[in-house]
């Protein structure tokens, strides 16, 4: 699948700290220590319909990790998948008369698109599920083949699921009981009442064929996969496992990041998945989460039309910190332009030496990327008609991929 172009990145001359971020299955932050190729995968949208605010929040965080390895000299193996094909993709497209391959292609464009605007560096490898299609079914055929994946007790449909019990840990990443998995799992898109499975909780991985819906052949018999395991191939297969970073937004915790982590560990006989879980949080309107399912949106495409420049989205959704849930608010949107604006004010001016400012800034992005801090850190450097301009707007760019020429 077609990525999107590349911004330019400065190249810093001196390299900051080590990158430490929060790692839910230990719950607290850690190094994270890569080798000479740093590895992240972050699970991409499910193109049903255009960027809003909350996926743009999540890209950013990422972008930041990855901004970060980069400036500091490493290689960056960046995967992200599309998932092109799914239940809420199939009902949106018959909703609306389309076919839900012109509907997963339109959406995936506009995505295209507002990842451009906002600056985020293109993943090295962009996999949609339909074209990863063989080496899924190639993934749960290894399960099945292994043990860890059986076939529901059902004559008509005999899907293939994942049994959780195989790796013996299943529940390290999240860290909840087992009651709050089953109430999210059955909120999430899992099946907990599905006849012939050997636990509520265990997952799908190959969906057989039903009439009426895109179907794909492959040894386990005509079908289509379930979520979870679709991010396990496609990151193992060009990552290698473990990982680095397997990323997304908070809500993915559980049942899909628990999921494809302990489908990898299965897989691939390795204890851990990622080295580090890491989620950015939840962004709302009028204290609600914002989701396609409550119809409170707002989109990026939408405040582009508008005029509005995606440096200030970029800044507004980037002041807060990357963990914490936030509401956006017009508010937010006229801060960040008032700020950009004095950053730009200052970028070109002459002045001292203003290494100190670059140095704090690399150093509140390597504590669990705290751009609360780094902003403030700008404020003060914007407000100090002393200190040299243009060292500190090359760091911007390349740290924080906001542009302030």
């Amino acid at each position: 699948m077609r990525s999107w172009p590349s911004p330019d990145i400065p190249v810093l001359a001196e390299s900051g700290p080590d990158l430490r971020l929060y790692d839910a299955a230990a719950g607290g932050v850690t190094a994270t220590g890569p080798g000479p190729i740093a590895t992240l995968y972050v699970c991409g949208i499910t193109p049903y319909d255009a960027t809003h605010l909350g996926h743009a929040a999540t890209y950013l965080a990422f972008d930041l990790v990855h901004r970060f390895w980069r400036a500091g000299g490493r290689d960056v193996h960046y995967v992200q998948n599309t998932t092109d094909i799914d239940d809420p993709l199939l009902e949106r497209a018959t909703r609306d008369g389309i076919d839900w391959r012109e509907l997963a292609e339109r959406e995936t464009e506009l995505f295209r698109q507002d990842m451009t605007a906002l600056r985020v560096v293109p993943p090295r490898d962009y996999i949609g599920a339909v074209e990863a299609m063989d080496e899924i079914a190639a993934a749960v055929a290894d399960l099945v083949g292994s043990g860890a994946a059986y076939r529901a007790a059902d004559d008509e449909f005999p899907d293939v699921y994942f049994d959780i019990s195989t790796t013996g840990r299943f529940g390290y990443e999240s860290r909840l009981d087992r009651a709050e998995m089953l109430a999210l799992f059955a909120e999430r898109g899992g099946d907990p009442n599905r006849a012939g499975k050997r636990d509520p909780l265990d997952p799908l991985l190959w969906r057989m064929a039903r009439p009426d819906e895109p179907s794909w052949d492959s040894p386990l018999g005509p079908g289509r996969p379930g979520w979870h395991i679709e991010c396990t191939a496609i990151a193992g297969n060009r990552l290698g496992v473990p990982i680095d970073i397997q990323g997304g937004g908070s809500d993915l915790l559980f049942p899909h990041h628990e999921c494809s982590a302990a489908h990898a560990e299965a897989w691939r006989a390795v204890d851990r998945f990622a080295r580090h879980y890491t989620h950015a949080g939840m962004v709302g309107l009028d204290g609600e989460k914002m989701s396609k399912s409550r119809g409170n949106l707002v989109f990026v495409s939408v405040l582009r039309k508008a005029g509005i420049d995606p440096m200030a989205i970029r800044a507004a959704l980037l002041a807060d910190h990357y963990r914490s849930d936030r509401m956006w608010t017009d508010d937010a949107l006229t801060t960040a332009t008032a700020r950009l604006d004095r950053w730009r004010a200052a970028a070109n001016r002459a002045g001292d030496d203003a290494t100190t400012v670059v140095k704090e800034l690399w150093a509140a992005l390597a504590d669990d990327l705290d751009t609360p801090t780094a902003f403030a850190v700008l404020d003060r450097w914007a407000a100090d008609d002393s200190l040299a301009g243009p060292p500190v707007a090359v760091a911007v760019d390349a740290l924080l991929g906001i542009t302030l020429n």
